[in-house]
């Protein structure tokens, strides 16, 4: 026998039934949308052109959005470097938790990567390390670091950037604002008003810099350009936060591409520097990556290695293991690194052969539009200079998908 009983919650009336044997049940039909006030969330603008693509029953289709390297055929690359070191690893790797603060070796192995074996910090002692979740994982890190122990303390993103930055700190409570850095008209790094936007923010402002390859602009400052940033940052008392994604994308030399982080620590600067191997190692869904951070003496790193860990301990606990295991085999062995930086610069090169192939194909197709930069910039991807509704068009007439900011990736 059951027997019905009633209470109100909420303003809703929700139906109990409670059986001869004491047990509740509880009518489903009572019940109300807990979420009913929820909007769909609209489709992010790098990821959702994939999911645009996907869908696409056109099969002339082309997916240019793709911020991932692949080969002549389109499909996804493993490096013969991590091939190996997944089978050294093979009858090594368990899967116990390891520390709050990632594998000890490879963060070594990262920061050393970063910032050379000869840099003095690292010498001295006074560098923070985490491993963190791949390139967003590390800002994320920082941007929560920055909302509990900088109060009121801004980043500065550069316009354009990764969109992806806006949301990183946006969520981590990070006042955000923008600096100029892309010359719609040399479709090259506006350095002028880069200076002049970062000399009017107020001291003690973060500045995020994309250490190589910009994204999306494939733009960046050249060798005199960083030393004169370097020189602004000192005197306006900036902190820089290096985005250091695509290291060996930009040149093919994994040293060169690390000059500006490189510089900076030289010349004093307390810095950070969030470290992904997502690109350089193919290593995209193993979600691994580095946070360092630069500080005054060894004391202000532990404490600030303490805190970092703190943050991720309420977050995520302990760091994936498997990733950092290749990344650690393919950085500490010498052959196995050789391999690697031997692959790196391949891909590299093949993605400047990509950019010329375009530019002279577009020439042969009879356009008389200026379109040196596609040579001109570096990295991954091109900034075309399309606008967003001739971005649409090519998506809408021809199957052709980009970001709507002209963004076209060079790794296909």
């Amino acid at each position: 026998m059951l027997r019905a009983a009633s209470s109100l919650r909420s303003g809703a009336r929700a139906q109990i039934l409670i059986s001869a044997r004491g047990a509740l049940q509880f009518s489903s039909a009572a019940q109300e949308p807990v979420f009913k006030h929820l909007e769909l969330a609209p489709a992010d603008p790098i990821l959702g052109v994939t999911q645009a693509f996907v869908a696409c029953k056109d099969p002339t289709k082309i997916n240019l959005g793709v911020g991932a390297y692949r080969d002549n055929d389109g499909k996804p690359v493993v490096l013969e470097s991590v091939r190996q070191a997944e089978k050294r690893i093979a009858g090594i790797f368990n899967m116990e938790y390891i520390p709050i603060a990632g594998d000890r070796k490879f963060c070594e192995l990262s920061v050393d990567l970063a910032y050379g074996s000869d840099c003095a910090p690292l010498k001295e002692g006074r560098v923070a390390m985490l491993q963190s979740m791949s390139g967003t994982g590390s800002l994320r890190l920082f941007g929560d670091f920055m909302s509990r122990y900088m109060p009121g303390v801004k980043i500065y993103l550069p316009e354009p950037t990764w969109t992806n930055h806006h949301n990183v700190f946006g969520a981590a409570g990070v006042g955000v604002e923008t600096y100029a850095y892309y010359h719609p008209e040399t479709k090259g790094v506006d350095f002028e008003g880069m200076c002049r936007a970062l000399s009017s923010a107020p001291e003690g402002s973060v500045v995020l810099l994309h250490a190589c390859a910009h994204n999306p602009t494939g733009a960046d400052p050249n060798a005199e350009q960083w030393r004169e940033l370097s020189a602004l940052f000192r005197r306006r008392r900036l902190f820089p936060l290096f985005d250091m994604a695509y290291q060996g994308f930009a040149s093919g030399d994994c040293d060169r591409d690390a000059y500006a982080v490189r510089l900076f620590a030289a010349e004093g600067h307390r810095l950070a520097t969030s470290q992904s191997y997502a690109k350089n190692m193919g290593l995209y869904g193993q979600r691994i990556g580095c946070l360092s951070v630069v500080c005054a003496d060894g004391d202000e790193a532990a404490r600030a290695e303490s805190q970092l860990k703190r943050i991720a301990r309420a977050a995520y606990s302990s760091p994936p293991i498997h990733g950092a295991f290749l990344a650690k085999q393919v950085l500490g062995d010498a052959d196995l690194r050789a391999l690697w930086l031997s692959e790196v610069r391949g891909m590299a090169e093949r993605i400047a052969d990509m950019r010329a192939l375009l530019a002279a194909q577009l020439k042969k197709e009879g356009s008389e539009l200026d379109w040196s930069h596609i040579t001109s910039q570096i990295g991954m991807f091109c900034y075309t200079g399309l606008t967003p509704e001739q971005s649409d068009r090519l998506t809408r007439e021809h199957a052709i998908f980009l970001t709507r900011d002209g963004r076209i990736s060079m790794a296909g």
